[in-house]
């Protein structure tokens, strides 16, 4: 099976063709939204962190920044730093460049103030928007994508219609040989050992098992007791009791694959099929973690009609209920509640969900993208210090 996508210098392929502003720091969010207000055709998003992490955190941060500079979606990048952040920018704009982008590295302390940083940067914009035609859709293989899957504002309805309909999308892109993601390890408490008999390794189980152990550990570090609970308060709004009830739904998305690999927030899958990264649970975060890890597409099920998207990947949303998607019809994609009604079945509503998939990969606009929704966040691991 074949879709249209833009295959980039390093051999990956891309569905979107961004020239994307990245922004380093929160001190230069301002520059961002100035240049993107000048060019319309960029994208960009407002960043939270600054300059005050170290270690694993510092790391992690780090690779979330070159996921999103070297992603298949963007066409050029421009990287924008204060000066005194603790990364290593010219490194990351020759990562950029050796995956093929079209690349500008502006400081403010470099170009000497903000003005002129807005300056360089708008001129930069606009000359990467001018080439960007340069790269033209052609046939590739469904087998290039890797899928994010994600589900948010959970209700009773998620885990017996959006979620298995998402399952069913997730098997089929496996079975072409494409990657599909399992994340948020909150939610996979207490349904783990249902994940880990499917692994196709001993190493893999143990590292399912792993993941899981450390997010409660963690959370107890913090005087949280996760198993048994329910700490979301939408999810209790929507009819989820336990966190156990919520991960039976949230790994229904996972369909029936082997997992062959569990990888680290935001690190590139290295194996083919299904695999699960380590994310929290918080939506953005998410997201944000499987787009830098190289997603070029996300599903995203909800039964309470959250309202978000991603900079650079398009985001279908599906409404797990008829009643949210009647209501909030501005913002979802799909309805999955047609189950619920006794209209479709989950595979005919699962294989119905992945033509619209087909369709976006192949350009079609999702309401997310439609509406300007770009939400960005990383997921911290310690503290600022």
């Amino acid at each position: 099976m074949e879709i249209q996508a833009y295959v980039r210098a390093d051999g990956r392929v891309g569905v979107r063709n961004h020239v994307l502003i990245l922004p380093v720091s929160y001190e230069v969010n301002q520059i961002a939204d100035r240049i993107v207000r000048q060019v319309p055709e960029a994208v960009t998003f407002r960043n939270q962190h600054g300059i005050d992490q170290t270690g694993a955190d510092l790391e992690q941060t780090l690779r979330v920044y070159e996921g999103f500079a070297t992603h298949p979606n963007v066409f050029g990048v421009v990287i924008l730093g204060w000066g005194h952040e603790p990364y290593d920018l010219p490194s990351l704009a020759a990562r950029a460049e050796a995956a093929g982008k079209q690349v500008e590295l502006v400081t403010i302390e470099q170009v000497g103030g903000m003005r002129r940083a807005i300056e360089r940067g708008v001129l930069a914009a606009q000359r990467f928007v001018a080439e960007r035609g340069k790269a033209q859709r052609q046939p590739v293989p469904l087998s290039s994508i890797i899928l994010g899957t994600e589900c948010g504002g959970s209700d009773a309805c998620s885990g017996i219609s959006g979620n298995p309909a998402l399952g069913v999308v997730s098997d089929l892109l496996v079975a072409t040989g494409g990657t599909s993601i399992l994340s948020e390890t909150t939610e996979l408490i207490g349904a783990e050992h249902l994940l880990a008999e499917r692994a196709v390794s001993p190493e893999v189980a143990e590292r399912i098992l792993f993941i899981v152990r450390r997010i409660e550990e963690n959370a107890m570090k913090m005087g949280v007791d996760i198993r048994g609970a329910q700490p979301a308060p939408g999810n209790i709004e929507g009819g989820i009791t336990t966190i156990e009830e919520k991960s039976l739904g949230c790994i229904h998305k996972a369909g029936t694959a082997p997992i062959r690999e569990v990888v680290e927030y935001a690190e590139r899958p290295s194996e083919k099929g299904l695999v699960i990264m380590d994310t929290p649970g918080h939506d953005i975060e998410q997201l944000t973690g499987m787009v830098a890890g190289g997603a070029q597409i996300v599903i995203f099920t909800t039964g309470r009609g959250t309202p978000t998207g991603c900079p650079i990947a398009p985001v279908i949303k599906v409404a797990t209920n008829t009643f949210t998607y009647q209501r909030m019809k501005d913002n979802i994609d799909f309805n999955a509640g047609t189950v619920i009604d006794g209209e479709e079945t989950v595979e005919q509503a699962g294989r119905r969900l992945f033509q619209l998939m087909l369709e976006v990969l192949n350009g079609a606009q999702t309401k997310a993208e439609i509406l300007g929704h770009r939400e960005f966040g990383i997921y911290r691991i310690g503290q600022s210090l």
